[in-house]
């Protein structure tokens, strides 16, 4: 293969990686009009269009996935092959993304960074949003390095470690009928319910639990993240069964009264996930090590023991 044909190689899967041409060109700290250049060149010679816009955003032709499909592993290894005796934490200037959940975010982030900030400073970190429904994708088209969350799909394209498993917990306002006492089934199916859902479907591992036991509660509203829980509970009447990963979230730590629930709910594991192209990535390996380290001692550390009065543990995950 000429030299030039493996430039062209080399930016086309940076486009395809980032989906801009402006990321692209920060990611091989070219200007975005050599990139444009670039690109115009491989227009001419794959004869192809290559990537058509599509309002602010590109998408990739036919004849480029084709290509991507052929071409992205092996230039994943070529680049591997070249940087991998040269990653330093402290001298890197290397982005990572983490795909992730707000209450996982508010369980790691901030010593996650802190680490970075003491033993990696050059190194960026971005969160991206993580729902069942993308985050596999967007590992397996290179959008993030890493994903923390369930693992709802397996194959051989994607690794992964468990992190810890997450209980549930039955939270409402201090103030609430049903605060101060044991719930009952019956109170509990007749109350109106607050659920956390990332898709938004009025539907959680709590629910699957209930009907197994031919039981359906009311889910009176729903919202996609775990920071408005709280609010909502104290101007209200509805509960929420949450994970205990969540109630990590200061939010929980006044007004809100949280104990059993009064059926059982299987723990939902939680786990580091990454795609096999990182397998060798001496980079990625240290940052899934340092997150995983990080979650481990954060999880360990949260889950102290309950308080008098007010059952406060400490985290949540998944849908309630």
């Amino acid at each position: 293969m000429k030299n030039q044909e493996l430039t062209l190689l080399y930016v086309f899967d940076a486009i395809m990686t980032e989906g801009s041409i402006t990321r692209a060109a920060e990611r091989l700290s070219m200007t975005q009009p050599a990139v444009s250049n670039t690109l115009s060149r491989m227009r001419q010679v794959w004869n192809d269009p290559l990537f058509i816009k599509k309002g602010r955003n590109i998408e990739p032709t036919s004849y480029a996935l084709s290509l991507w499909n052929q071409v992205r592993g092996p230039m994943y290894e070529l680049s591997n092959a070249v940087e991998a005796t040269h990653f330093e934490p402290a001298e890197s200037k290397r982005e990572f993304r983490i795909a992730i959940t707000d209450a996982i975010l508010e369980l790691i982030w901030q010593p996650l960074v802190c680490e970075l900030e003491k033993r990696a400073p050059g190194i960026d970190l971005h969160a991206v949003p993580y729902t069942a429904e993308t985050a596999f994708g967007h590992l397996r088209e290179a959008h993030v390095d890493l994903a923390i969350g369930l693992l709802t799909e397996h194959d051989h394209s994607l690794r992964s470690i468990w992190l810890f498993d997450s209980g549930y917990t039955l939270a409402m306002r201090e103030d609430h009928p049903l605060a101060g006492q044991p719930v009952s089934v019956e109170d509990f199916m007749a109350a109106r319910h607050l659920l956390v859902s990332m898709s938004g479907e009025a539907t959680g591992f709590v629910d699957m639990a209930l009907m197994r036991k031919g039981l359906k509660r009311r889910v009176a509203v729903t919202v996609n993240h775990f920071p408005a829980v709280p609010k909502l509970l104290r101007t209200s009447n509805m509960i929420a069964a949450i994970p205990e990963i969540a109630t990590n979230d200061a939010g929980f730590h006044d007004g809100i009264w949280m104990t059993d629930l009064p059926v059982e709910v299987d723990p939902t594991s939680l786990y580091l996930i990454w795609h096999t192209r990182h397998d060798r990535d001496p980079g990625v390996v240290w940052m899934r090590e340092l997150v995983e380290r990080v979650t481990k001692e954060r999880w360990a550390t949260c889950m102290g023991p309950s308080k008098t009065g007010h059952r406060k543990p400490a985290l949540l995950a998944g849908n309630g």
